[in-house]
């Protein structure tokens, strides 16, 4: 890690109030700890925005196995989009619901397509994307 700085912020009391709740929370020790990661995550977020470097994440998605030919779509989906899926892994949750994670690496704007393809397929219940950086430009 290089040099540390340290700087000066201005924050109304509610904001700082309610920052310092959000750090008991998440059990940090202190106030820069969670001012780093907030920076990083923001750096996270614009880096798959804009650079379109490759992303890794998964898609988190809850379905009813009994809908007709869902099963069927969500593979066809799968195989469509092979060269992004690196692993998938299937959970019965109950009789009814089965829950998938699948773990996804590229393009962001291929792995956004693929989250926005599976959330709108019939008899999906609830889906979730959730990408990071695979790490090479973060200090």
């Amino acid at each position: 890690m290089g040099e540390i700085y340290r700087f000066g912020v201005s924050i109304p009391s509610e904001l700082i109030e309610a920052f310092d709740r959000y750090i008991a929370e998440r059990h940090y020790t202190n106030r820069s700890e969670a001012i780093r990661d907030l920076i990083r995550e923001k750096l996270v977020e614009r880096e798959w925005e804009i650079s379109g470097r490759e992303v890794v994440g998964t898609i988190t998605y809850v379905y009813d196995h009994h809908q007709r030919e869902l099963v069927d779509r969500l593979i066809d989906l799968q195989h469509d989009y092979h060269e992004n899926i690196l692993a998938a892994q299937h959970i019965h949750l109950d009789h009814d619901n089965c829950l998938e994670v699948i773990i996804v690496k590229g393009h962001p704007k291929i792995i956004r397509e693929l989250a926005n393809r599976i959330h709108s397929t019939r008899g999906i219940k609830h889906c979730q994307l959730t990408m990071t950086t695979t790490g090479q430009d973060l200090v």
